[in-house]
């Protein structure tokens, strides 16, 4: 659409120009995979066979993921109308501590599914956010949100939830930081769109602005849909791939088998993460099966280890972050910052 890189507010290039004028065939394919599985599931009856236990797969994903990813679209579309300068204003533009920890906090509470979170993260870094503050924000958002919080209270309890939740604040504060001082240390490439930050603009100022130009006619609200839409392009395709993925597992491996391989033991932990590595859910589809990992083998550290892992080995993440940033070294040293973390914790809550 011509229209994707609609910049009132702000006048750089968005990653969206880039596709203006080309068919992107990788998302029209695992989208008419997925929209003929989805209706192969709602015509054929529930049994064990591979390709219903695949179609139904593809039922369940899509019915819990396609709510995140649309209001992801929504919110990619607001922040390419929000000026950067805004935006950073909020988040801090100096790195350091308070930046990071106002990234993830924002994270915290943006209650949407991993699929969405990333969508918004993927769009900060294009406001300007540093590498550490996405990091860290994407770290503490996919299952933290208020909504998922809540159901885990009645999967595990109040007491093991507020705790996951301060061990992921811990350890998206502490990648973070990592991150900025690998940046600063030129091990990673600093974020580009930083150069075009003004650190004196005020916040009062700058939203008096933003409010001044905005279009609440339909006309405008259409391009807003068509402006998220294209700059959460990335994040939609791989996530529909996710989809055929995690619902092809689902018929491959039973349940009952999945969950009952994972006890609180070195083995069953590096189990938990490979499998926290191979499959591909969204937040809403993490959490009963973390909570099942805990409730059914017993294993707190594992269930804690399957939530962080999935954020942390997300191929979605990881490609997301790949075409967003152009680089390889920041997409792959996600798990290698993340995962020692995540499994020196796992290991001591299944001591508990």
């Amino acid at each position: 659409m011509s229209s994707c890189c609609h910049e009132p507010a702000d006048t750089d290039t968005d990653h969206c120009a880039a596709h203006a004028g080309r068919r992107d065939w990788f998302l029209v394919s695992v989208a008419a995979a997925v929209a003929v599985l989805y209706l192969a599931g709602l015509a054929v009856p529930h049994s064990e066979t591979w390709y219903v236990v695949l179609s139904h797969g593809v039922v369940e994903l899509l019915n819990k993921m396609w709510w995140g990813l649309a209001i992801g679209v929504v919110f990619v579309g607001l922040l390419a109308r929000i000026p950067r300068d805004l935006v950073m204003s909020v988040l801090g533009h100096r790195d350091g501590f308070v930046s990071l920890l106002r990234a993830t906090l924002a994270g915290v509470f943006l209650d949407l599914c991993s699929h969405g979170i990333l969508a918004v993260g993927m769009k900060l870094y294009e406001r300007g956010a540093s590498t550490g503050q996405v990091m860290a924000f994407l770290l503490a958002s996919p299952w933290n949100s208020f909504s998922l919080t809540l159901i885990l209270f009645g999967l595990i309890g109040v007491g093991w939830t507020l705790l996951f939740i301060l061990l992921s604040l811990v350890i998206g504060l502490a990648s973070g930081l990592v991150f900025d001082a690998l940046v600063r240390a030129g091990t990673l490439p600093d974020n580009p769109h930083r150069e075009k930050l003004n650190p004196d603009a005020r916040f009062a100022d700058l939203w008096r602005e933003f409010r001044s130009g905005w279009d609440f006619s339909l006309a405008g609200s259409g391009r807003l849909l068509a402006d998220g839409f294209n700059g959460a392009r990335v994040v939609i395709r791989w996530g529909l791939f996710g989809i055929l993925l995690a619902a092809g597992i689902r018929a491959a491996v039973p349940p009952e088998q999945f969950a009952a391989w994972f006890g609180a033991s070195i083995s069953g932990l590096w189990l938990t993460l490979l499998a926290a590595t191979v499959v591909e859910v969204c937040s809403e589809g993490t959490t009963p099966v973390a909570a099942d990992i805990m409730n059914r083998a017993g294993a707190p550290g594992n269930a804690f280890t399957f939530l962080m892992a999935g954020v942390s080995t997300d191929y979605t993440e990881i490609m997301s972050i790949r075409d967003t940033t152009t680089s390889w070294k920041i997409a792959l040293f996600l798990p290698l910052v993340t995962l020692p973390q995540v499994l020196a914790i796992g290991f001591v809550l299944n001591q508990f």
